[in-house]
């Protein structure tokens, strides 16, 4: 696999094994703007596998309940 030599958002500058930049600028444009995509929809799986987020709903439910307003008495 090629390595990665670019920073995230700033430099794409893609290389071979040997340091050889890749074939292609518009083909290492692409495969750097996929790699910043991966990184990106990496980080968003740990966030949506995390125990903090998956206990939102229920966190909104249990306000809801406890801000209800009470029912009037006829």
């Amino acid at each position: 696999m090629a390595a990665d030599q670019r920073k995230a958002n700033v430099q794409w500058r893609v290389t071979d094994e040997a340091g050889n930049p890749h074939n292609g600028i518009r083909d290492g444009v692409m495969l750097a703007v996929m790699m910043d995509l991966r990184d990106e929809l990496q980080r968003l799986n740990c966030l949506l596998s995390c125990p903090n987020f998956t206990a939102i709903p229920t966190t909104l439910r249990s306000i809801r309940r406890n801000t209800a307003k009470p029912k009037e008495k006829k």
